[in-house]
């Protein structure tokens, strides 16, 4: 949406000066967007950007390195991150919220295939599952936790009955998922 209304903008406002410089000539025209300008910085002085200087962006360093019981090479992967979350069922909504939060968060720091899931037999429990590129990946983006982000964090460990789980899987080789029919061996 931004772009198309960037786009739709300089071309009517490309026609608009167009037709105003043949009108009234090509100096007069620069003059005239020249004034037009200076006027329009005071009038935008009330919408300033916001400086951010209430957020803490600072490293949280909160998470431990993820333990292993044998090295891992860190080109490997992907890595399935799963979370186990058990909840009192009132706040299924409240977490939810949090919850969406914290997985913007995720994705902005490099995780991809996020999702949440609640588990239909047993009230209160929730998956948060996604995927890391690579065992690398995994270790920078627990480095890439801010103050501010871990609030989320912080707000849904209140809402907690028990402390979550949590797995970190690799991928067991870096071969495909899918083969190829056509180079499948008979019988395949």
């Amino acid at each position: 949406m931004f772009l198309t209304v960037i786009f739709g903008t300089m071309t009517v406002s490309s026609a608009a000066w167009g037709e105003i410089a043949g009108a009234i000539g090509l100096k007069e025209a620069l003059f005239t967007a020249a004034i037009g300008a200076i006027v329009a910085i005071p009038i935008s002085w009330p919408w300033r950007l916001q400086r951010g200087e209430a957020i803490d962006l600072s490293p949280s360093l909160h998470w431990r390195p993820p333990q292993a019981v044998q090295d891992i090479e860190n080109d490997r992967g992907p890595v399935l991150v799963k979370i186990e979350y058990r909840i009192d069922p009132k706040d299924r909504e409240r977490f939810l919220r949090a919850i969406d939060e914290l997985g913007e968060e995720r994705r902005r720091d490099g995780a991809f295939a996020w999702g949440i899931f609640e588990d239909m037999t047993e009230f209160g429990r929730f998956e948060e599952a996604y995927l890391i590129e690579s065992w690398l990946e995994l270790k920078h983006l627990r480095e890439r936790i801010t103050i501010e982000d871990r609030m989320f964090e912080d707000e849904i460990s209140k809402m907690l009955t028990r402390p979550p789980h949590i797995e970190f899987l690799v991928a067991s080789d870096r071969q495909p998922l899918r083969r190829n029919f056509r180079d499948a061996p008979a019988g395949a």
